[in-house]
């Protein structure tokens, strides 16, 4: 089998910042349920998907010619091989030892397609130099930069992205085995232009500070044994709080510490699940830094007239002063879900 092992660095789209607190009116209800720490931090992530995902299938030479074995078992691309040979996998590697000591015999695989469990029958085939192959690309593996969105001490858990994490190569959800969460900083911006998006260049020092559980649609969700220097509590709005007109966007753009940045909130679209909120970066000192919206500012949070309204989820790329994002009380109801 020829496996492919990545590591990959997924920039994440979007904004994050700490603010100071004279930027915005305190709420007067921190004895509210839904009063969080508000975000805007840098975080590294190392996600272990639970088995592992089929990039791709390609022939593979053997001695009599050219086959695929993993279409003949009738494997496709975004396949999520759970389990061999009735053990479940823990890496790229160890199916491919699975395939190695098969020689050549019947490999039962337990494969995840479309939220269904099926069964394929896969006989790996030895190539020229010997090797036993199943003929597909997997991955196993990702790491990435996000912006950290809130964290809750009630709940002790936190959300960041505001979009999920899904393979570079196929674009789908990866599924989370174990995830590791690391203090993030950023060393310089590359910044966006209409039609080519910039990006922040971080780095990540390998010390974790928490744990990811769960990565959706709607972003990362998981404990964080630390908040660093972000101690600033802020009501989360409800969605029909919010308004158009002046916010502020929260990123940081150079080292851990995030700044508040003047946007404005152009259109709010209540039942549009993945573009609640439309934002325009009006701030001069950002634009004149970044370009606009740039990767790695998913998961900043959005405040309005005090309160916690929304974080930025993705850029348009034909106008990168403008991005999408999500409603904060929708991240939170999730982060309700995940921790109680």
């Amino acid at each position: 089998m020829k496996s492919k092992f990545k590591t990959i660095f997924l920039i994440i789209l979007l904004l994050g910042v700490m603010t100071p607190a004279s930027v915005y009116a305190q709420s007067e209800s921190k004895d509210n349920n839904n009063t969080v720490i508000l975000g805007g931090q840098p975080f590294g992530i190392k996600m272990f998907s639970k088995g592992v995902l089929v990039i791709e299938t390609e022939n593979v030479s053997t001695a009599s010619g050219s086959v695929c074995p993993a279409e003949e078992a009738g494997i496709m691309q975004n396949d999520v091989i759970i389990a061999a040979k009735g053990e479940e996998l823990e890496s790229n590697e160890h199916l491919q030892r699975i395939i190695e000591d098969s020689k050549g015999c019947t490999v039962t695989l337990k494969i995840l397609r479309d939220e269904e469990y099926v069964t394929a029958e896969l006989v790996p085939q030895k190539d020229a130099e010997g090797i036993y192959r199943a003929g597909m690309w997997i991955r196993d593996s990702a790491a990435g930069i996000g912006t950290v969105t809130f964290y809750s001490e009630e709940l002790q858990g936190f959300c960041g992205l505001g979009h999920g994490i899904c393979d570079i190569d196929t674009g789908t959800l990866m599924t989370i085995s174990s995830g590791d969460v690391d203090k993030a900083y950023i060393s310089s911006v590359t910044k966006s232009t209409d039609g080519d998006v910039g990006t922040l260049n971080a780095y990540f020092d390998n010390v974790d500070i928490g744990s990811a559980t769960i990565n959706c649609n709607e972003g990362i969700y998981g404990s964080l044994e630390s908040t660093g220097n972000a101690t600033t509590e802020i009501e989360i709005a409800k969605a029909q709080e919010i308004e158009t007109g002046d916010a502020y966007v929260y990123t940081t753009i150079s080292g851990n510490e995030a700044k508040a940045y003047k946007a404005e909130i152009v259109k709010i679209n209540q039942n549009e699940e993945k573009a609640n909120l439309i934002i325009k970066i009006t701030d001069e000192a950002l634009l004149e830094e970044s370009g606009g919206i740039v990767q790695g500012m998913s998961g900043s949070p959005i405040v309005q007239n005090g309160k916690l309204v929304g974080a930025v989820t993705h850029v348009i790329v034909d106008d990168v002063d403008c991005g999408y994002g999500i409603f904060a009380e929708t991240m939170f109801e999730i982060l309700e879900e995940t921790c109680r």
